[in-house]
């Protein structure tokens, strides 16, 4: 099947080339780069295939099982990164719906473009990061559900959480629609990039429903210990996004419209696709009739669960938004380094994000079956892989700078250039700051203290935002006291969260996993 899409691909950028010769050598040279592009998401396709064969997902019941791992047993240090591995190539695939909006858009529609899909990406996250927060909190309970081998219960939670997080995703749809401007006045968004920004999002607000389904749904799957088949769905996914991408913009024409549209439609396959997915293969998402019904103890449960990590991830959002307004008053040559860098960073410390999420599962797990010794090796282990991981990925970013950031920016702007590296090169070095933070919010999520998730999230973002406003505004720092404010926060809170495990929960035993209150 891959040849077969391979040559039919191929055919059709060559058919194209011949069609648009007469326009000269530019048109050739984009077409023989969309050519790359397509090639690059085939290769992401095989490789999705290639893992799902690897973990033998088949469409039976029995590889399913085969596909989950009981992280309470075996290997730690094995099977922490088996597990952590889908995640991360999962999440690698879903920041490509926007950096391959980022790549073309820059390349093809202009800086002032690449700005407004940059700023509009940044306020996208921010609202997805609630619905995100929901279902990483209920995630938690479900591992330690699972953990307990307490199937009613997990039912019971099932239930009521997708029906409250479903509500909010309604919720958030209307208000985006409804207060769309007054959104857009609180970014400070320039003149020059309004209209280009205010097209990007009426469309793309249409995918909220879309992200809750797909992350609802891998939330349970990975809380079960399957992280293969979220990943299987976006693979496909990113590829639908890359040629729809494509075909938008530079067939249709239709601008950053196109890419919106583009990034909707292979959202919405990947939220059908795995509701469908855990509805016909999953016998424990068919909730026993027993278990169908409003239970308030299940729902104060989720919610308090839920609520503190939604709000976590809100206000981590909230602060990278504020952020980005301050970024915008810069104007749009430090929007657009700021958009290109960002994305830079999030494929850099994405598989820190995601081993710390593994390892919150992880200890979760273990929480439920009271193995207070597996909790331990399980810190350790995880602290060595993030120590070792960081350094490896600051020193690429560190030294190949100037080569990333080409890949979204065109040579010939110098300027962009200089922001985005001054960018990576302050920010890039102190990655381990933010895969120690990422690994501290798995650990309280998981020990059901998100609360101090919340606290370690405020005093990073709160220092950001709060030197960033104070050291910006002086001539000989400008826009690098943003990009410094940064690192500090992260350390600062990774003191704080470390200091606390130390002193309140390492030597008074509330690590210990039949420790509740």
């Amino acid at each position: 099947m891959k040849p077969y899409a391979m040559r039919i691909i191929k055919s059709s950028v060559a058919t194209l080339s011949l069609r648009k010769k007469r326009s000269g050598t530019k048109l050739v040279r984009d077409l023989a780069k969309c050519r790359r592009f397509l090639r690059g998401s085939l290769r992401i396709l095989l490789f999705s295939w290639l893992v799902k064969h690897y973990y033998y997902i088949n469409y039976t019941e029995e590889y399913v099982i085969m596909a989950q791992i009981d992280l309470s047993e075996g290997p730690i240090t094995k099977n922490m990164l088996r597990f952590a591995f889908p995640m991360i190539c999962g999440n690698m695939l879903q920041q490509l719906y926007n950096v391959v909006d980022t790549l073309i858009v820059g390349k093809y529609l202009g800086t002032t473009a690449l700005a407004a899909v940059g700023s509009s990406y940044t306020l996208m996250t921010f609202l997805t990061s609630i619905l995100l927060g929901m279902c990483m909190g209920s995630g938690a309970m479900f591992s330690i559900r699972y953990g307990e081998k307490n199937h009613g219960k997990l039912q019971q939670d099932l239930y009521v959480s997708f029906f409250l997080i479903a509500a909010l995703a309604v919720l958030i749809n209307v208000i985006v629609f409804l207060f769309l401007d007054p959104i857009m006045a609180l970014l400070s968004v320039p003149a020059d990039t309004y209209a280009l920004m205010r097209e990007y999002l009426w469309v793309i607000f249409f995918g909220i429903g879309a992200t809750f389904f797909y992350n609802y749904f891998a939330a349970v799957l990975r809380a079960l210990g399957n992280s293969l088949v979220p990943l299987v769905f976006l693979g496909i996914s990113a590829v639908i996004n890359i040629v729809l991408d494509l075909y938008f913009i530079l067939s249709c024409h239709w601008g950053v419209a196109g890419a919106a549209f583009a990034t909707i439609l292979a959202q919405w396959f990947s939220g059908v696709g795995i509701v469908a997915y855990c509805i016909l293969k999953c016998p424990f998402m068919r909730i026993e009739k027993q278990n169908r019904h409003f239970s308030p103890a299940a729902f104060k449960e989720i919610t308090n669960a839920s609520f503190l990590t939604c709000l976590q991830q809100s206000v981590m959002n909230l602060g990278i938004l504020m952020v980005q307004g301050l970024v915008n008053s810069f104007g749009s040559i430090v929007m657009a380094a700021f958009a290109a860098a960002v994305k830079i960073d999030a494929f850099a410390y994405m598989p820190l994000q995601d081993f710390g999420n593994a390892f919150s599962t992880f200890i979760a797990q273990n929480y439920g079956a009271k193995k207070e010794d597996r909790i331990r090796q399980g810190i350790r282990s995880a602290a060595g892989c993030v120590a070792c991981f960081s350094l490896i990925v600051s020193a690429l970013v560190v030294c190949f700078a100037r080569q990333l950031l080409l890949l979204f920016i065109k040579p010939e702007e110098t300027e962009v250039l200089a922001v985005g590296m001054s960018y990576l090169r302050i920010v890039g070095i102190f990655y381990f700051g933010i895969g120690t933070l990422f690994m501290l919010y798995g650990l309280y999520r998981a020990i059901n203290r998100p609360g101090m998730s919340l606290v370690l999230t405020i005093i990073s973002l709160g220092t950001r935002v709060l030197l960033a406003y104070l050291l910006s505004p002086i001539p000989a720092i400008g826009v690098n006291g943003i990009w410094w404010a940064i690192p500090i926060g992260w350390f600062l809170a990774d003191m704080t969260g470390i200091i606390y495990y130390i002193l309140k929960m390492r030597y008074s035993h509330e690590t210990d996993p039949g420790h509740r209150r």
